[in-house]
């Protein structure tokens, strides 16, 4: 039996280390987005950049679960922040001469193993606080908000990092300073792992990574319709969009932009992150039951439909580039985060509520699957929709998507667990 102080202490030393990794991956997001960007790749060249990061989440997280089930969530932890070092590395080996279809096709290969290494990382932290959190009643909700919560904020600072690196110390050394940084951590955490991880059971069927609670599959697909309704004008559309409306074409006004595109996914990801990490606060006196999660998550969602459809409608009004169109993005996709942050953090806590403590593992892969297939589509759609419509059919897509997450948990407070 874990106590509190053994849990807290392997809470810290899992958050350290998903912050760091995190860290990195913003970084290396926003490294390979402008810099492929200032190259002269079309919108759908760079959304192809991140396809298949998101296609190896969605096999990683269904075997992730297994792996931690067989084998530990230390081992899977480990197994993150080792392939991400390795990622990392085989960056640095691309070469400016190759050509476009070469560099794509190589920059999707390693970017599929840093999204292996991602997943499993992810999948790692947030099964554990489900055995770390104490039994104390909300103490649940708070841990995995904050761990969330936090991560993001991190990321969000990985955005402007990797911005800021790409302009100070171009593309090669920026990555091979990370890799370096991850690898400090990784030797750190392998010394310094306490106890209280769970380890491996022998026996584990591969199929038991499938739930069969309906529950957790109609807050999977409402999953996978919420993420896709962010990257589909996170990834692609708004990026390019500004860096059309605010770059002047010369290298020093390039440094800028990069600058100003990263420091707006910064601090919107860092405000996701610090919304997502109070959300147990904010919501404290709607959220008494399990029933009155459920309940927020519904109305939630419906809010965040109608961000984009707003912003998708001024855009049509304003017919192209403009001022005060760039103005009311801005504010109107801070809104978003906001709102998107405690719709995230609404699901992260229901996960875990819905999963039984001997298949958490299985049961936060199998819902992660479903997060990585709503990147995968949003990142997909980002650049389609960009390239057929602009921002007007982007946002419209977004609108879209989010709508299809609050159809996908309308009816969630009648499902019961048939177990129960």
């Amino acid at each position: 039996m874990t106590t509190l102080r053994e849990g807290l202490a392997a809470y810290i030393t899992v958050t350290a280390a998903y912050w760091t990794f995190m860290l990195t991956d913003g970084a290396l997001r926003m490294l390979v987005l402008l810099h492929f960007n200032a190259l002269g790749f079309s919108p759908i060249h760079l959304a192809y950049l991140f396809l298949l990061y998101e296609v190896a989440g969605i096999v990683t997280n269904l075997s992730a679960g297994w792996l931690a089930a067989r084998f530990g969530l230390t081992s899977t932890l480990y197994g993150g922040l080792g392939l991400q070092i390795i990622a990392l590395l085989a960056l640095t080996q691309l070469d400016p001469n190759w050509t476009i279809a070469t560099s794509v096709a190589f920059v999707m290969l390693v970017q599929g193993a840093s999204g292996v290494a991602k997943d499993l990382a992810k999948m790692s932290s947030k099964s554990a606080v489900k055995h770390l959190a104490p039994a104390a009643e909300g103490a649940l909700f708070r841990w995995v908000s904050l761990l969330t919560g936090s991560k993001n904020a991190v990321k969000g600072v990985g955005f402007l990092l990797g911005a800021v690196l790409l302009g100070a110390l171009g593309f090669r050394s920026a990555v091979l300073a990370m890799a370096i940084l991850l690898f400090v951590i990784l030797v750190g955490v392998i010394l310094f792992m306490p106890a209280g991880l769970p380890h491996g059971r022998r026996g584990v069927p591969f199929r038991d990574v499938f739930s069969k609670d309906p529950r957790i599959n109609r807050l999977s697909l409402a999953r996978v319709f919420l993420f896709g309704a962010r990257d589909v004008w996170f990834v692609v559309g708004i990026p390019i969009y500004f860096y059309a409306v605010l770059s002047d074409g010369t290298p020093e006004g390039n440094r800028t932009v990069f600058f100003l595109i990263g420091s707006f996914m910064a601090l919107w990801v860092i405000g996701y992150g610090v919304v997502q990490a109070t959300a147990p606060k904010l919501l404290d006196k709607y959220t008494k039951t399990e029933s009155d999660t459920v309940s927020q998550a519904q109305f939630w969602v419906g809010t965040l439909t109608l961000i984009p459809l707003i912003l998708s409608g001024l855009a049509l009004a304003a017919g192209g580039e403009a001022l005060w169109l760039t103005i009311m993005l801005v504010a109107g996709l801070l809104v978003f985060g906001v709102v998107f942050a405690l719709n995230s953090a609404l699901h992260s806590y229901l996960i875990l509520a819905f999963s039984k403590s001997e298949r958490v593992s299985m049961d936060v892969g199998f819902y992660y699957m479903a997060n990585a297939a709503g990147r995968l589509l949003g990142t997909l759609l980002s650049g389609l929709s960009f390239q057929l419509g602009g921002l007007v059919l982007c946002l419209a897509t977004a609108a879209a998507m989010a709508g299809l997450s609050w159809f996908s948990v309308r009816h969630l407070a009648q499902v019961r667990d048939p177990l129960s």
